[in-house]
């Protein structure tokens, strides 16, 4: 397959303000493809002297005969690192943590769990960020990738790993969009089939979201057209990227959760008739704050361009068709309180694809982020699923 890997620590700064080049996690394992990579729309990224780089954790031991592996596919702001706990270089914990680990659902005793970060991303693996032949961040030259490119370059990782075939291909929400296209992409290398919160194409609600979201951050002055990185730490698009990224945690969020939290009350020490603000709103801020400490606009931006043209049916006779052909045996679960992408996306899904029983619509407070919080409600039917 001409890849090879490369293991071990990056010496990176610590993470004390806006989000900036070589703020990728400490501890990952790397993966160099060993060609140029041909988008979908047909542009090539990486050349043999700076390769398209994938990161990656693994978490388990792969057994002898490569049967146990499963694939964990991040979210949208996701990254590698789903389990374990916060460090130098790493701001939060793993993003499905209570789920990894000996004796939990995703026992690491019986599974060999690989989770990628994304291509386009900005945590290891080869985005808008990553570096040229030159030494120049690709900015505003990066082209538009879709989630089959994404999927296209993790099948490269499996090859490199020697695992053939998934016992189960796990993902929510862009990662669940990730896993749809694993399932027509490589019918044969995925055996169960996980999708969590997520739908079979964008919607055109889902595509305006993703619009205004990416238009804050190309409105940004800061934004250069997509060529920041050589301005000083914390002169880029981080206003624009801190607004879309409250426009995008209010529809992350349920909206009787954001009444009963926040409801009309101020922010801690500010009055809002004074010019202060609401509690929801010092929320929004912090959101923002947060995530511009640990990810990229312009990755925020390609990769909500990348789900705006998720459609499995594109060049499959349609989105029905195409989830007939799915073969894996297949378990989709929804959430009741979800706005973005809601349960009447995951009903299709299961009504359609012929591996899958019924659709396990789960009532919960936290609309579409439940998939990343309701552990105890998710893991009798992840462990079934796996079973």
């Amino acid at each position: 397959m001409g890849v090879d890997a490369t293991h071990g620590q990056m010496n990176l700064p610590a993470v004390t303000g806006a989000w900036r080049p070589g703020m990728a996690p400490a501890l990952r394992s790397f993966a160099t493809l060993g060609h140029p990579f041909v988008t979908e729309g047909g542009d090539v990224i990486g050349t043999q002297a700076s390769p398209v780089t994938v990161a990656y954790e693994t978490y388990g031991s792969l057994n002898e005969d490569h049967s146990n592996a499963i694939l964990l596919l991040h979210a949208l702001t996701g990254d590698a690192h789903a389990a374990g706990p916060a460090g130098p270089g790493q701001p939060t914990e793993g993003w499905w943590d209570a789920f990894i680990g000996p004796g939990r659902v995703l026992d690491t005793e019986r599974f060999f769990i690989v989770s990628p970060n994304v291509l386009g991303g900005c945590q290891g693996t080869t985005g808008p960020s990553s570096l040229d032949d030159s030494g120049r961040a690709w900015g505003s030259r990066f082209p538009r990738i879709t989630i089959r490119d994404q999927v296209r370059v993790e099948m490269e990782l499996a090859d490199l790993l020697a695992i053939d075939a998934f016992h189960a291909v796990i993902g929510g929400s862009m990662g669940g969009m990730r896993a749809l296209e694993w399932s027509l992409l490589a019918p044969e290398r995925v055996e169960r089939l996980i999708l969590l919160a997520t739908g079979a194409a964008a919607t055109a609600e889902q595509i305006a979201l993703c619009h205004v979201q990416i238009e804050a951050i190309r409105r940004d002055p800061k934004f250069r057209n997509g060529d920041y990185y050589e301005a000083e730490p914390g002169d880029g698009p981080w206003q624009g990227l801190g607004i879309a990224r409250s426009m995008g945690q209010i529809t992350y969020r349920a909206r009787a959760e954001l009444i009963e939290r926040f409801g009309r009350s101020p922010q801690e020490g500010e009055d809002p008739l004074a010019g202060g603000r609401f509690s929801v709103e010092g929320y929004l801020d912090y959101q923002a704050s947060k995530l511009n400490e640990r990810f990229d606009a312009n990755s925020y931006a390609l990769l909500s361009q990348a789900m705006n043209l998720h459609d499995v049916g594109r060049g499959r006779g349609g989105v029905v068709n195409a989830l007939r052909q799915i073969s894996a045996e297949t378990t989709v679960i929804g959430f009741d309180s979800d706005r973005l992408y809601v349960p009447d996306e995951q009903q299709l899904i299961a009504q359609e694809v012929p591996g899958c029983e019924r659709l396990i619509l789960l009532s919960s407070h936290f609309g579409h982020d439940a998939f990343l919080l309701e552990f105890s409600l998710m893991a009798p039917h992840l462990i079934r699923a796996l079973a």
